[in-house]
């Protein structure tokens, strides 16, 4: 049982992998797409166990669901097949897109969160999701900005997958988008300026602080303050100007 990676390579050979398992474990909360796949959206299941988060996925009073579900021993569980619109992201916006669950693939990373205990990932749980992401990322042509967070796309009501969350070993094989760290230059935005450029780059900024949070969360994950400074304004410049 189980995902398992062999022959992970460093950049710029992007990701090889012999094969990839799947444990089917099917959930009846899912309906049908009304956009394309042009995201994908990367959860922690915030309960105590891996058994307990699939039971809640899978039931159909819960009305909730995600495409996959990785124990953290790297087991890799399907809940619903990638055509089919899972419900996993809520009320939420990245971008141009409102319906976040008819345009992207959710995947659920076993892990207690902030309520239950949070901690660090298992590097077992990270070598199945990098191949995951990667097939995924290939198969529907997906860019790394739209390689996402919960907590991205509906900052004001969720904080997963969290700022323990090792975004740099996506980023580092291109799978997701890296957090500028070099040649940094403060452009002295406004607070509104800054709040449009963020509304720019994708985030919905009807709540600023919470807005910013989920920025440092995923951008600078060692300050998390809600406070736009010149280390924000610099990194979201850089991470604007190759579009």
């Amino acid at each position: 049982l189980g995902a398992r990676v062999t022959g992970l390579t460093s950049p710029p050979d992007y990701v090889r992998f012999r094969c990839m398992d799947f444990v089917d474990r099917p959930s009846p909360n899912f309906d049908e797409r009304a956009l394309p796949v042009s995201m994908i959206v990367l959860h922690y299941t915030g309960m105590p166990d891996c058994e307990g988060a699939l039971a809640r996925l899978c039931s159909p009073e819960a009305k909730v669901s995600a495409h996959y579900c990785v124990d953290e021993d790297g087991t890799v569980f399907k809940l619903v097949d990638e055509s089919k619109r899972a419900w996993h992201a809520g009320k939420a916006r990245w971008r141009e897109v409102t319906d976040v669950n008819s345009a992207s693939v959710g995947i659920e990373i076993v892990n207690p969160g902030h309520e239950f205990g949070y901690r660090n990932f298992t590097d077992e749980q990270i070598s199945a999701l990098i191949p995951l992401v990667a097939s995924i990322k290939d198969r529907h042509g997906i860019g790394r900005g739209n390689v996402v967070g919960h907590s991205d796309v509906a900052p004001a009501r969720k904080e997963d997958p969290g700022e323990l969350f090792p975004w740099w070993e996506l980023a580092k094989r291109r799978l997701a988008l890296p957090t500028p760290s070099r040649d940094l230059i403060d452009p002295f935005w406004t607070h509104a300026g800054f709040l449009l450029a963020h509304e720019r780059f994708g985030y919905d900024v009807s709540d600023p602080s919470k807005a910013t949070i989920a920025f440092q969360r995923r951008f600078r994950p060692d300050l998390i303050d809600g406070i736009i400074d010149g280390e924000c304004r610099a990194k979201l410049l850089a991470l604007l100007l190759p579009r």
